[in-house]
């Protein structure tokens, strides 16, 4: 049993799909207000949201670029003005090669445009909402975040030049979250998917990438969200500075 959300202000970066619109879910069927958050897929997200109110939840958009500082402090302001806390953040967010949007590439032939789009969303976006989110929960003395990072950011793989850098930034960030706050009622996690179902990377490198992952350890959406909510639970509560990963075996391969 999972206990400890309801009633609780929950915060998801890119929410639109994938396994940000089924951790928004997973957290409004347990009773969590939800806060859907993305800087592109506006209606998407906004779908997100919606789906959340037709369940009869709570729930409201806000767009944000998690690379940009200026818009993550006002996203976590909004947050506060609407709701009056942060409980939990989902720091989901992040791009990544699909081979159509952003190559796959060895790191002689990234391109700077390539890395910097890859970098500033999934290491400074984390960053910067890390920055905020802690700076309002040491105010109320209390909250859980966890991170999404990857098997990428575990093991690393050729080709994946600017990600699994990124990646493995994420879990470095996650840690030092978890020193400089765990006296201060603050918890920090990450999560470390494989490839997902229904994420348009792992969708496109299983036709681009020859030595891509089988089918069948592909992961579900859900299969991530219902380790974040325990992670965000009571029942996690001495679980701290931990990298999970959900991936069916596939990081002991």
């Amino acid at each position: 049993m999972i206990t400890g959300i309801e009633g609780k202000v929950a915060v998801v970066t890119g929410g639109a799909s994938g396994i940000g619109r089924a951790t928004a879910l997973a957290f409004a069927r347990k009773g969590a207000k939800l806060v859907v958050v993305t800087g592109r897929s506006v209606a998407a997200a906004e779908e997100t949201a919606d789906q959340i109110v037709d369940m009869g939840g709570e729930a409201v958009f806000i767009k944000c670029d998690v690379s940009d500082e200026a818009q993550v402090e006002a996203m976590v302001a909004e947050v506060v003005a609407r709701f009056g806390r942060v409980d939990f953040a989902f720091n989901n967010a992040g791009v990544g090669p699909d081979g159509v949007t952003i190559p796959f590439a060895p790191l002689t032939d990234v391109t700077e445009d390539d890395w910097d789009s890859v970098v500033d969303t999934n290491l400074k976006g984390v960053f910067l909402c890390l920055k905020h989110e802690l700076r309002q929960m040491r105010e109320q003395g209390s909250g859980a975040i966890v991170n999404t990072s990857s098997t990428a950011g575990i093991q690393m793989k050729g080709g994946f030049g600017g990600y699994c850098p990124s990646k493995a930034g994420v879990i470095a960030l996650t840690k030092i979250a978890a020193i400089e706050n765990k006296d201060k009622g603050i918890r920090v996690n990450a999560v470390c998917p494989g490839p997902t179902k229904g994420t348009g990377m792992s969708d496109r490198m299983l036709s681009v990438v020859k030595d891509g992952p089988p089918l069948e350890v592909m992961g579900e959406p859900d299969d991530v969200a219902r380790v974040v909510i325990w992670l965000c639970s009571n029942e996690a509560s001495f679980v701290d500075g931990n990298v999970l990963a959900v991936d069916g075996g596939l990081d002991i391969a």
